[in-house]
């Protein structure tokens, strides 16, 4: 008899409309493939402005490096987003969340967690930081908040995991620091992972069958500023293609960003 989780049980109490993530049951997966690859970026990547720092300069320094694309010489792309798409049934949420304050940026810039597991903001620097995170809608920034959370002292941290129901980018500012940004992607379940220093992933504990996979980044081309003077990119990019995953085995899928 299958039981379902308790975190399944409190997800779908929690969620309601269109967006929210769907209900999410835990259970073995004896016979679990895996899915690896990697994400490489297409000729020579554009070089990105520094952004200057208008705030606290004794403390975060007088500009910062954009991470909104971070490739290695092996044209690998740091910070990308790898979603197994339908997934109701499966292992438990291996990955917890933390998302730092810490000199001055975001620490990861780029993280994901599946919707009711464990994540959590904490401020590691000597001044006041506010998190504020954006619902984004149809992969553009929206204006709905998923959590807005002031950090004024050093070490503080606070659990938003009860924010985080429904599936999707989450675009995560500091309202006292417009150099300051980054993404959190929310998904229905724990088949997800973000892409390390040499644009390289894998989804372990697949259950065997034939799936969508979806790649998600950001978006990098400059477009301007913002009213209160923030770099503005384009819209995040997304690529989409098929893989099966047999029994006990591991597949290979790859994606280029462009």
């Amino acid at each position: 008899m299958r039981t379902r989780s308790v975190l399944a049980g409190a997800l779908l109490a929690l969620v309601a409309g269109p967006a929210v993530a769907a209900a999410y049951e835990i259970a073995p997966v004896p016979d679990g493939g895996s899915l690896r690859g990697m994400v490489r970026f297409a000729g020579p990547p554009p070089r990105l402005e520094p952004i200057a720092v208008t705030k606290n300069r004794d403390v975060c320094g007088d500009a910062k490096e954009s991470e909104a694309l971070v490739v290695e010489p092996g044209r690998g792309v740091r910070g990308t987003v790898v979603l197994i798409e339908g997934v109701a049934r499966g292992k438990k949420p291996e990955h917890e969340v933390l998302i730092e304050n810490a000199h001055c940026r975001f620490v990861p810039h780029v993280s994901a967690v599946m919707a009711g597991a464990r994540a959590r903001v904490k401020n590691a620097d000597p001044v006041l930081h506010d998190t504020h995170g954006l619902l984004a809608v149809k992969g553009v920034q929206g204006r709905t908040t998923v959590f807005n959370l002031a950090l004024p002292n050093r070490d503080q941290v606070i659990d938003i995991t009860k924010r985080l129901t429904r599936a999707g980018p989450v675009h995560v500012l500091c309202d006292a620091h417009t150099h300051m940004a980054a993404w959190l992607y929310v998904h229905d379940s724990p088949y997800l992972a973000v892409t390390d220093e040499a644009g390289r992933y894998r989804i372990d504990g697949i259950p065997p069958g034939r799936y969508t996979v979806t790649m998600w980044h950001e978006g990098f081309t400059p477009k301007g500023k913002d009213k209160d003077g923030r770099p503005v990119y384009d819209e995040p990019r997304s690529l989409t293609r098929g893989v099966t995953i047999a029994p006990s085995g591991t597949a290979t899928l790859d994606f280029e960003l462009k």
